[in-house]
């Protein structure tokens, strides 16, 4: 019986030569993982469980990042409760100054490798399926007694294959390409589905792009996205693989729920306007019915955090202010993204336009810290939600969109376009992207 990759990688993990679509099985997992949020509730259920050591502390990976540095008491103590855990089992851990969000971290540091199935108290674990690994979120206390015993049960899902051809336009980035797959599938079209992502105009994107179009599959309800490994993939895992892997690809006649065939020549920068990722829409006909002014911009989070995605910003806001009447947040999604932007002089231009540059972590993105929004606020961010109360108040405003367009909108003090700010040819968005592709 044929086989999408998600399916075959389930069955490598459940010992069997076939699943289907709706078979429950139990899996064996690579990797499991928790963050400051969740840890303390995945620790309670593991301790239920009996069991005093984890199934392998080299596979049980934590990480504080949500509200990391600690912003009050009550989040100190979530810190101390996964420093004092892992530093009891063992566990891989980095500490605040070697952290930032799990989801890039992870695999910047090669703990989570193509073929795997890896599982973590995070709704965007899902961002980890870009190296070709089926990768999910789930509950504290599933993640618990996966912690205790290196197994988990999953429910196959059937998937929907993100057929994507041509090629990007000028300013227009995976952040866009996202954001119309959101706005076609809807915010349940996916629910507990895959999505994989393919096609030419897939396999042309560089690692960090790729992890921009899985990060936000989560906000189709699905279970997982995942892209194939290829040699992009094997380019970047070099030097960063902690273990020898064993990719898995598709059978070529496998079975899928539906196929969305996207032609990106035809795309343009978008936005999703307020209160769901999937109310996308073009962002020049949003310019055009008249002014949005805004009070802060966020760069930053596991969508958009990473060092393309400062670049990017960089590019488009050298020598130009950030407008008066706005605040501009940076946050690099990990350590070694802001040392790689402190080398390459992207910290500097930033800074030197009036951007406040933070530590590596979420940030703002959930509402924890560094950027909450008071009420009738109005954010354009890089991040991936914008419901009501998201990053604070609940009648803040939130506009979703890629880098270049929330450094122009920072500049311009309202949503706006890069062209807008720009006063000479720029390089294209796919150059800018292309420049980082090895990175």
């Amino acid at each position: 019986m044929a086989m999408t990759v998600v399916e075959k990688i389930i069955a490598r993990h459940a010992n069997v030569e076939v699943v289907k679509p709706g078979d429950i099985v139990s899996v064996d997992v690579d990797v499991v993982m928790a963050n400051d949020i969740t840890t303390s509730l995945a620790v309670r259920a593991f301790r239920a469980t009996g069991v005093d050591k984890v199934f392998d502390p080299s596979r049980v990976c934590l990480v504080p990042s949500h509200l990391s540095p600690s912003m009050d008491i009550a989040s100190a103590i979530l810190s101390k409760d996964q420093r004092e855990f892992a530093r009891e089992q063992g566990c891989v851990y980095y500490e605040h100054g070697r952290a930032g969000i799990e989801h890039v971290l992870l695999p910047e540091e090669g703990h989570i490798l193509p073929g795997e199935l890896y599982v973590g108290a995070d709704s965007h674990t899902c961002t980890v399926g870009a190296i070709g690994a089926f990768t999910t979120g789930m509950g504290s206390t599933d993640i618990g007694v996966a912690m205790a015993t290196g197994t988990t049960w999953l429910k196959v899902p059937p998937t929907i294959r993100v057929e994507c051809t041509g090629s990007f336009s000028a300013w227009v980035t995976a952040k866009d390409l996202i954001l119309d797959v959101v706005n076609r599938i809807g915010l349940d079209g996916a629910r507990y589905k895959a999505i994989q992502f393919a096609g030419p105009a897939v396999d042309a994107l560089s690692m960090d792009a790729r992890f921009t179009l899985t990060n936000m599959a989560i906000e189709c309800g699905a279970k997982a996205g995942i892209i194939e490994a290829d040699a992009v993939t094997d380019q970047w895992l070099l030097g960063r693989a902690k273990r020898s892997y064993e990719p898995v690809h598709g059978d070529a006649d496998a079975t899928y729920e539906c196929i969305v065939e996207i032609d990106c020549s035809a795309l343009e920068p978008k936005v999703a306007m307020p209160f769901a990722p999937a109310n996308g829409r073009r962002l020049d006909d949003v310019l055009a019915e008249g002014d949005l002014p805004i009070d802060q911009v966020f760069i930053g989070s596991c969508t958009n955090g990473r060092l393309e995605d400062l670049r990017l910003a960089a590019a488009v806001m050298a020598n130009r202010p950030v407008h008066p009447n706005v605040r501009c947040i940076v946050v690099p999604a990990s350590q070694s993204v802001y040392r790689q932007a402190l080398k390459e002089g992207i910290v500097s231009a930033l800074t030197e336009s009036g951007c406040a540059v933070e530590a590596a972590s979420c940030g703002p993105c959930a509402g924890g810290a560094l950027g909450v929004l008071a009420e009738g606020e109005r954010c354009v961010s890089t991040s991936n939600r914008n419901f009501p109360g998201r990053m604070g108040h609940r009648d803040a405003e939130i506009y979703l969109v890629s880098p270049a367009v929330a450094a122009a909108s920072a500049i311009a003090g309202r949503l706006a376009h890069p062209r807008d700010v720009l006063d000479e040819t720029p390089l294209t968005a796919t150059d800018l992207v292309g420049q980082g592709a090895q990175a």
